[in-house]
């Protein structure tokens, strides 16, 4: 039993053999796009084969062009969603999960104490730390207190403790903008490639609907025609009536 070999398409573009499944023919391109290309290889013709390397590659110059008459100059995620077009990648990602692996041990720990700060065990904790403060240098050890009225240490304490935790909640706070700033940008790319990807869609839903219209107009013709010859045909046939014929006897 003989193996066929897969039959293999000429790409317009690059003229290199191709397989079915890696190309498209040109007539099913999107107006807008087909005309850019023509525009850049004028030796291209729409009723051939375009590999779908060289139709991304085109897409991505495409996509660029346009970008740049609408909003001018390119930003550096505008390229990042451009590039992503062309090689078929998925923009979404978890940007917690990516920030947090990037984190040393000194920012996870701040993170940690900034979040143990900022909560109501931190707040009861250190009420009845100072509490017992106040208890054991007023009543319980007042002729031992070592620090007595008006707890001049406890003062240093509290200050000493402001003094460490308020950089350390900057800290964390700075890296909680950077990663909502990450966010913003992944999110910004997520929708402007969503934009372009959803008017790619209706540019070639409408230009499929054109080709079905026509080609519905086109066989709806043929079929007229053929009426009209069948119509024809019968109109030219002889009329035969019918002899009377009369027998001797």
């Amino acid at each position: 039993m003989s193996n066929e070999t897969p039959q293999k398409v000429v790409c317009e573009i690059c003229k290199q053999p191709k397989s079915p499944r890696n190309a498209t023919i040109g007539e099913v391109v999107r107006p807008s796009l087909s005309e850019f290309i023509k525009k850049k290889e004028p030796h291209w013709d729409p009723k051939g084969f375009i590999c779908f390397d060289d139709l991304g590659r085109f897409r991505r110059d495409y996509v660029k062009e346009v970008l740049e008459q609408e909003l001018g100059e390119l930003s550096t995620l505008d390229q990042e969603v451009v590039e992503s077009l062309q090689a078929h990648e998925i923009l979404s990602s978890d940007i917690g999960k990516l920030f947090q692996r990037k984190l040393t041990f000194g920012e996870r720990l701040s993170d940690r104490i900034a979040d143990f700060g900022g909560s109501w065990t931190f707040i009861i904790v250190f009420s009845a730390i100072l509490l017992l403060w106040i208890l054991l240098n007023s009543y319980i050890l007042v002729a031992h207190a070592f620090d007595p009225y008006p707890y001049i240490l406890m003062n240093l304490v509290l200050s000493a403790l402001a003094a460490i935790q308020a950089p350390i909640i900057m800290m964390s706070q700075n890296r909680s903008e950077a990663r909502d700033r990450l966010r913003a940008e992944n999110d910004y790319k997520i929708n402007l490639k969503a934009e372009l990807e959803i008017r790619h869609l209706h540019e070639k839903i409408d230009h499929l609907l054109r080709r079905q219209y026509n080609r519905l107009f086109e066989i709806q013709q043929i079929q007229i025609e053929l009426l009209e010859e069948l119509g024809r045909k019968r109109r030219n046939e002889p009329k035969t009536s019918p002899s009377n014929t009369s027998t001797a006897v």
